[in-house]
């Protein structure tokens, strides 16, 4: 197994709060019947969600992300470029403001 998904193993097996509080309801087709997949490498790097099949990235930041702006931007873009749509949260707002997250989501899904 190459390195890539033997790291993105272990962030399956360690996530965050805020990525085991958007699971929980990402999981198992139910947000409006579409599949995710967590800590997926993609396009070079690995994404906290994907769903294949709408081509749409959600990555969750936090505090430390702040410092990484610039990097954070460049992923983006190579995802986007990639034909994929990134949406991005903060984690305090995926804890504290869950169902507007999932609104969030579920709007760009269906749309």
């Amino acid at each position: 197994m190459d390195r890539m998904r033997r790291r993105a193993r272990r962030l399956r097996n360690n996530p965050t709060d805020a990525e085991a509080r958007l699971w929980q309801f990402l999981r198992r087709r139910q947000l409006a019947g579409y599949r995710f997949r967590r800590q997926v490498p993609l396009a070079g790097y690995i994404v906290d969600f994907v769903c294949l099949e709408r081509s749409l990235v959600i990555e969750l930041d936090g505090g430390q992300h702040l410092e990484h702006a610039r990097y954070d931007q460049q992923r983006s873009q190579v995802l986007e470029a990639s034909g994929y749509r990134v949406l991005r949260y903060w984690n305090d707002a995926v804890l504290k403001q869950t169902s507007d997250v999932l609104e969030d989501v579920l709007r760009v899904l269906m749309g």
